[in-house]
């Protein structure tokens, strides 16, 4: 009896975790917070869940909060986890890159980060 019950109960904890699953940043290329040289040509973002690619996307604004692009992210077709988004060349400044994700499990996440591209010496 002790044991169906310790297994109901595990059971239960197991099935929940699974339920409250949600998609938060990884990590970034270029870095959270990062100063690099080279402008990149592609923002890329990793979660802690797969993602649902129609309601995923990333924006990324200059210094004067304008949109630097019009194309629209895509999920990695081979990491359902990685969300991309290619950039036009940027001009030495800081940007903002806005997300917004769904996790396949439905649950919506949003964040923000900032990275300088460093002028040229």
């Amino acid at each position: 009896m002790k044991s169906i019950i310790r297994l109901t109960i595990l059971t239960i904890l197991l099935t929940a975790t699974n339920a409250w699953a949600h998609a938060f940043l990884d990590h970034a290329e270029p870095a959270v917070g990062s100063t690099i040289d080279t402008p990149p040509t592609e923002i890329k973002i990793w979660f802690t869940e797969k993602l649902e690619p129609a309601f995923s996307q990333i924006q990324v604004l200059d210094h004067h909060s304008k949109p630097v692009t019009q194309s629209r992210a895509a999920v990695d077709s081979s990491d359902p986890s990685l969300l991309s988004l290619s950039v036009p060349s940027l001009a030495p400044g800081v940007y903002k890159v806005i997300w917004k994700v769904m996790s396949v499990d439905t649950h919506m996440t949003v964040g923000n980060f900032s990275f300088t591209v460093r002028k040229s010496r």
